[in-house]
């Protein structure tokens, strides 16, 4: 199984959660995060638009899902083509996962997910 990491702008999570749907995966887990990349962040003008502050740090939304191996491929593949719509800058890290538990099932491997 692999777990994903999608950082994305806040308004996409809801995007997201319909493909996971889609792929029948089911739970995910989503935070706001702080973080700096390439790309270049708005000017976000202060006061009565005189001045503007260009904040060093974007803010985006970081979520995190288990998938079996045979349906990564294809999640990932979805995500991009809607992401890619608007241009818009993010990031899917992938990750192996050796194994999980589900501890109110007692199930483990894919059948935990």
């Amino acid at each position: 199984m692999k777990r994903l990491d999608i950082i994305v702008p806040h308004e996409l999570v809801g995007e997201i959660n319909v493909i996971l749907h889609k792929h029948n995966v089911g739970g995910m887990t989503f935070y706001d995060v702080k973080g700096r990349g390439r790309s270049k962040n708005e000017p976000i003008y202060v006061g009565t638009g005189v001045m503007k502050y260009i904040p060093e740090f974007g803010l985006a939304t970081k979520v995190e899902v288990l998938v079996p191996d045979q349906e990564s491929k294809h999640i990932i593949d979805d995500i991009v083509k809607i992401t890619s719509i608007d241009s818009t800058s993010g990031k899917i890290f992938v990750y192996d996962v050796v194994e999980a538990y589900d501890i109110g099932t007692k199930t483990m491997g894919d059948t935990a997910l």
